[in-house]
């Protein structure tokens, strides 16, 4: 049972780290900046390190929606290995 739960988990961080990314990129793209909805996934972490650069510049303190899309694909990968884990043996 708590093998699936972590799957779960898993999951909404994954729709979680997907939300994060959708808002960094039109933060960005608001900011003037030129980002690529179509290259959106291979082109994430280049998106989120900018904007965790415009950001510092600005305010002198990372953004939060970096550490959101940070925090949440960590989640999402040790919560799916440990639920595949557990659901194993």
């Amino acid at each position: 049972m708590s093998g699936q739960i972590l799957i779960i988990v898993a999951v909404v961080a994954a729709f979680y780290h997907v939300a994060a990314t959708m808002l960094i990129y039109g933060n960005l793209r608001r900011r003037g900046m030129p980002v690529s909805f179509l290259w959106l996934r291979l082109f994430a972490p280049k998106y989120a390190s900018q904007y965790k650069s415009l950001t510092t510049r600005e305010t002198g303190k990372t953004g939060p929606l970096f550490y959101h899309w940070v925090v949440s694909i960590n989640a999402a990968l040790v919560a799916a290995v440990a639920g595949m884990i557990m659901l194993r043996g």
